[in-house]
């Protein structure tokens, strides 16, 4: 018999008292050649049978070693991925894990990965570090394991509570399985169980660079000294059998190796105690060194980065030199891996190597130039905003800049038309020629202070502290317009005047406010020559401005934006027919809605203005008028551009939502939304109250205002009315008073103190306002009244009638005259005793009925006779009198072609002052 065969049958012999060890049967057919090639090793190895238990534990604690490798290289896509892998693994071990329970060191992994993804997701420059497929991994993974942790929430924090505690458990279970497995050998020399696997790994963590290395290596070498003798021990073993000759299988039996790693297992038991211990002396330490002055760094050799030389020892440094080491760092931009941080230094630093060396103001200009173009090229993302310390840098530079550039006046020319090539930075006879235009880098120093105030918290600190700068951003574009205004085009003034005009349309001047009333008498002499010496007003400034570029400039665009910025301002200083008259000669009303949206924005936001002012002036139906397009669209706050409303994502996509942000107005520049609607709802009261009294009977009477009826309706349907709370709620009151003619009771919804903290008092002269609503509340009220209550009246007195609402006898004389004359009141005026006699022409009841099926009659006939004609395709008939509107009515409404009713224009000087256009409904999809 073959010895292969002879040893076979001796490992079977001595180890036949193993019930579950099963032994490789050696079947003829199956002996080839390569089983002679065989070692005796391979050949002794045996196959162990073990529990489902273990399996399924194995292959977690595969899982998990994965994991913890992948969490250590920071791969978050082989995290994510093994992490699906051992959620299924560990479904499948289900009903072990009923039995036998949640194993530790699944917990343990689930609460070092959380804090794990938790670290490195506060970790912002980390995370700008990592690759696409990474982050997306991390986000990922970060919320399917804060789903997945809630269910074992109590384990998780019990671990947490005392994680050394549950290390220890875990190891003395190791150990005394590992003991009684020992005893046998049923389990397998060289198995790899899951109890290997329970040591706990530590996440990679900045700490293992400190103090306590120095510790770790000395345990590390303990651990590997103990390895090489147990190595040797084993080594020594199996050649003292061999030596003997007998089989090689018992060398690898586990007996004898056990007893070297017991105290191996015991050292490893110890560790956490010294660990702990070490901690507790560098604490001590630690605030020893902080007592006594020193500051603790991190551990290893401090990595110096030596900036990079401009140049070799001994070059001479020329103008050429330089411009070709500027041309070289410049063609590193824009491209992957580039430090941008890193090339503005180097430009820096260049510009100081011009300085020092004396190469003329030339080369100066053109390195700043490009300083000023890295510092906009930091943020490569449209989108973003520059950051504080950058913001400061690219303020100094432009300064910088052009202090260059006013010191030497008349040696320096610069521009886009001067090439590259015909460049002059030499010092010589003749004046540096340097390619750039100063005008592009202020205007987009301007667009990023407006992204930088768009993207901070308006209610912050922060946000003033930004806004502060604006004062230095006007002083820059101040700057530059007096440059340009010696040595710039036309053109290029033009647009320089615009950035200062968009700086000052919408700031109200308090100072020439103030002494336009007259408000400095009680001052001194100093203090009024220093806000004479301060400045002109701003209305001389916009004056100026815009004027030159209604004269100069060749572009609309320019022209349409300085024409409205001009009448905001006067709108906003009340002077309205100034206002008023300069939007009727300017016809923008007429093809605005093919402006760019930002213009557009800017029309809505002076027709506001414009609003506003009429309604402070008195002018009530033209607040109404101008007022109506943005109130009735429901959208007010996207139309002036200060916030989005809700959408479904089928009428805006993200990247329409990104583009429409950046139009969005800063804060300090907002329009108070509810002043505003405020103001539109109680003109529409003044409006519709006395008109819904007059045609209380007429079935053709149609609503002035839409918002103000539903407001009305809103109200009506409320199951119990309360005091009102809000501003809506005082206006529907205040109009259900009017409705009464209760005049004082209407004043008293109106004007009151929580009206007066959330809209009169933000008017800059709230107390005229106030005398004004007053007035205004009494004149309407009477109108309301006479309609209301005529029919009961015989004659009434003219004086009652002025005790009644306050008001002055040839006021109420006045109004009934009108009254009279525009056939809304039929009466007439007794002169010698101040009365007013009423004519009873009023219908009765059936009367009304009457009329009312005649008005339904005639509505049907006239919508049958449309239908006829448009079936024949001839236009025209009976209803041909009027093509524009058919039956017109007095009181200034007419009908329209779709049945609707409208009121008529204003103003008609050359188009007029109309209410189509802008950026309404009428042209939704341009914005």
């Amino acid at each position: 018999m073959s010895r292969f065969f002879a040893t076979g049958s001796d490992s079977e012999s001595e180890e036949s008292s193993s019930a579950d060890e099963i032994t490789p049967k050696a079947t003829g057919t199956t002996f080839t050649k390569q089983v002679l090639l065989l070692s005796d090793d391979e050949e002794d190895t045996k196959r162990v049978v073990r529990s489902a238990k273990d399996k399924r534990f194995e292959e977690l604690t595969n899982l998990i070693k994965t994991i913890r490798n992948a969490m250590k290289i920071r791969d978050m896509s082989k995290c994510l991925e093994e992490f699906e892998q051992l959620c299924r693994a560990f479904v499948k071990s289900k009903n072990i894990v009923d039995k036998e329970g949640v194993p530790k060191f699944y917990i343990r992994l689930l609460a070092d990965l959380e804090d794990y993804l938790n670290q490195l997701w506060e970790d912002k420059e980390g995370k700008k570090k990592m690759n696409k497929n990474n982050a997306k991994a991390l986000s990922t993974l970060r919320q399917k394991i804060r789903k997945y942790n809630r269910d074992y929430e109590t384990e998780i924090a019990n671990y947490k509570e005392n994680p050394d505690q549950s290390a220890e458990e875990e190891e003395e279970k190791d150990e005394a399985e590992s003991g009684s497995s020992s005893e046998s050998d049923d389990e397998g020399a060289e198995e790899a169980t899951a109890k290997s696997f329970l040591k706990k790994e530590p996440v990679p963590d900045a700490s293992k660079f400190l103090k306590g290395a120095v510790d770790d290596e000395s345990d590390s070498d303990d651990d590997e000294d103990d390895e090489d003798w147990g190595s040797d021990a084993v080594d020594s073993s199996s050649e003292s059998i061999e030596g003997d000759g007998t089989s090689l299988a018992k060398a690898f039996l586990k007996k004898q190796e056990d007893g070297d790693r017991q105290p191996e297992r015991k050292k490893e038991k110890r560790k956490p105690k010294q660990r702990l211990e070490r901690t507790e002396e560098e604490e001590a330490e630690d605030l020893q060194d902080e007592e006594q002055g020193w500051e603790k760094v991190k551990g290893g050799v401090p990595l110096v980065k030596e900036k990079p030389k401009m140049f070799a020892k001994g070059t001479e440094i020329n103008t050429a030199v330089v411009v070709k080491k500027l041309n070289e760092i410049l063609q590193a931009r824009g491209k992957k891996g580039t430090d941008r941080a890193a090339q503005i230094e180097l430009l820096h630093a260049l510009a100081a190597i011009a300085a020092e060396n004396n190469l003329g103001e030339g080369i100066l200009v053109k390195i700043k130039f490009n300083i000023i173009a890295s510092l906009y090229d930091y943020n490569p993302n449209l989108a973003a905003f520059m950051k504080a310390d950058m913001w400061k840098k690219c303020l100094d530079c432009i300064d910088e800049l052009l202090d260059i550039l006013f010191n030497n006046n008349n040696n320096i020319f610069i521009g886009e038309n001067i090439a590259e090539d015909s460049e002059n930075l030499a010092v010589s006879d003749q004046p540096f020629r340097v390619r750039g235009c100063i005008l592009t880098l202020v205007e987009r120093m301007d667009e990023e202070f407006t992204k930088i105030m768009q993207n901070t918290d308006p209610h912050s600190q922060e946000y003033v502290d930004n806004l502060k700068d604006e004062a230095r951003v006007c002083a820059i574009i101040d700057r530059l317009l007096g440059y340009l205004e010696a040595k710039g085009s036309t053109e290029e003034v033009c647009r320089v005047y615009l950035r200062r005009i968009m700086h000052t349309y919408y700031k109200f001047d308090y100072k020439a406010h103030r002494r336009s009333l007259g408000l400095q008498g009680g001052e001194s002499k100093s203090e009024q020559d220093q806000e004479e010496s301060e400045g002109e007003d701003s209305a001389v400034i916009m004056d100026r401005l815009c004027k030159f570029i209604y004269a100069k400039d060749r572009t609309d665009r320019i022209r349409t934006c300085a024409i409205l910025c001009h009448i905001y301002h006067h709108a906003l200083h009340s002077r309205w027919y100034q206002a008023r008259d300069l939007m009727l000669m300017s016809h923008l009303q007429d093809n605005i809605q093919h402006a760019d949206p930002p213009v557009q924005i800017l029309y809505n936001r002076t027709m506001v203005q414009l609003g506003i002012c009429a309604f402070r002036q008195g002018m009530i139906k033209d607040a109404h008028n101008a007022l109506l397009d943005i109130q009735s669209s429901g959208r007010a706050k996207e139309l002036l551009g200060q916030g989005l409303l809700m959408r479904n994502m089928q009428e805006r996509n993200a990247e329409q939502e990104k583009i429409e942000k950046r139009r969005q107005v800063p804060f300090h520049m907002h329009i108070n939304l509810e002043l505003l609607e405020c103001v539109y709802l109680v003109s529409a009261m003044l409006l519709e109250i006395p008109y819904m009294a007059a045609h209380e009977f007429d079935a053709r009477r149609r609503m002035i205002s839409k918002q103000f009826h539903h407001q009305l309706r809103v109200g009506e349907r409320q199951p119990l009315l309360g005091p009102p709370e809000s501003m809506r709620e005082h206006v529907v009151a205040a109009s259900k008073a009017m409705k009464m003619g209760d005049w004082r009771t209407c004043h008293g919804f109106i004007i009151n103190e929580k009206m007066n903290s959330k809209v009169w008092d933000l008017f800059p002269e709230a107390q005229r306002v106030r005398e004004m609503l007053v007035r205004k509340i009494q004149e309407e009220s009477l109108r309301t009244y006479l309609f209301t209550y005529s029919s009961v009246y015989d004659s009434i007195s003219m004086e009652i009638l002025s005790e009644m609402f306050e008001l002055e006898l040839p006021t109420v004389h006045s109004i009934i005259s009108k009254m009279i004359i525009n056939e809304e009141l039929m009466a007439s005026l007794d002169q010698p005793t101040q009365t007013v006699v009423m004519h009873r022409t009023e219908p009765t009841p059936l009367q009304n009925m009457a009329l009312q099926l005649a008005e339904k009659l005639g509505g049907l006939v006239e919508n049958n006779e449309r239908v006829f004609d448009l079936k024949q395709g001839v236009y025209g008939g009976y209803f041909n009198r009027d093509q524009k509107g058919g039956y017109q009515q007095k009181q200034g409404y007419q009908r329209d072609q779709k049945g609707g009713y409208q009121q008529k224009q204003n103003y008609q000087r050359g188009g007029g002052y109309q209410r189509g256009g802008g950026y309404n409904n009428q042209n939704q999809s341009n914005y």
